[in-house]
């Protein structure tokens, strides 16, 4: 199943989407009112979010389709992180950008991967909200990735983000990495969780991104995330390794979509990431 949350006035509705049919879960659990409350219900008892959701089903109000285009944020981690050069491309971008490219490679070829605090709630979007670019940056960049949730250190589903960076404040120095990755509106998630059961194989997955201004198409590419050097799993485990975990937490695995060095993203561009079995995250831009 795919679930989302959607906003009711001051409240938020737990929306679980299975096949073309949306069942309200919240008007049969009113606790049950997100992502976080599902994995916590489905860890108590051993089992999987899916199997929760689909004993709520037979009771639940259905839900019409056009309230699925919703905005709000479909999980609300209170940590994101993310995996740099997880793709052979994406090491070659960095390299591109940095004054020190062979850190980049040794990181590539390292055993250990690159893992970084990118978001807290208040610095992370939901779907159809707008992402944030850096004044006091001139190279602006979206960077989509498959997003892994976790509810205390496990897998229980995927999503998708957008990892916004600036790319010339990072490759100014290295130990700028955390102003070019963590401000205002630097990180989108959405538009729903998508369960582990109903995703299978993350590694199977397809991933595209567009980027439009002005109503022409500036960017469009795809990739496999089967192109990724690193497992989801090898990450998770670099992740919550001799670390205290958030009890729910999102990491983000990298990109390989990277569009060449002579644009930057500007306020109105639109940025659509779309990956396979989870659907579509668009995000307008503005500047922070």
């Amino acid at each position: 199943m795919r679930y989302q949350r959607l906003s009711s006035g001051d409240q938020y509705r737990l929306i679980a989407v299975d096949g073309e049919t949306a069942y309200d879960l919240t008007a049969v659990k009113p606790r049950l009112n997100g992502f976080g409350r599902l994995a916590a219900a489905a860890d108590a008892v051993g089992v999987g979010v899916d199997e929760v959701a689909e004993g709520l089903t037979a009771e639940a109000p259905t839900v019409a389709p056009d309230a699925l285009a919703d905005g709000t944020l479909p999980v609300v981690p209170e940590e994101v992180w993310a995996a740099g050069v997880t793709y052979e491309i994406s090491e070659a971008a960095r390299e591109a950008e940095s004054g020190m490219p062979e850190m980049y490679l040794d990181v590539y070829e390292a055993e250990r991967p690159e893992i970084f605090f990118k978001a807290t709630p208040s610095r992370t979007v939901g779907p159809g909200e707008a992402v944030g670019v850096r004044g006091d940056s001139a190279w602006n960049v979206p960077e989509p990735e498959l997003g892994i949730v976790l509810y205390d250190g496990s897998t229980v589903g995927y999503t998708i983000g957008n990892d916004v960076s600036s790319r010339d404040i990072e490759g100014e120095n290295p130990l700028y990495l955390p102003q070019a990755k963590i401000y205002d509106r630097c990180c989108s998630l959405g538009p729903c969780v998508a369960s582990a059961s109903e995703v299978g194989d993350p590694h199977e997955l397809s991933m595209s991104m567009s980027i439009t201004r002005d109503g022409e198409v500036r960017y469009d590419d795809r990739t496999s995330i089967g192109e990724m050097t690193r497992t989801c799993d090898e990450l998770v485990e670099y992740w919550r390794a001799h670390d205290v975990v958030p009890e729910l937490g999102v990491l983000l695995t990298g990109t390989s979509l990277v569009p060449d060095d002579d644009f930057t993203l500007r306020p109105d561009d639109e940025v659509t990431i779309a990956i396979e079995r989870i659907g579509e995250l668009t995000n307008p831009v503005v500047e922070v």
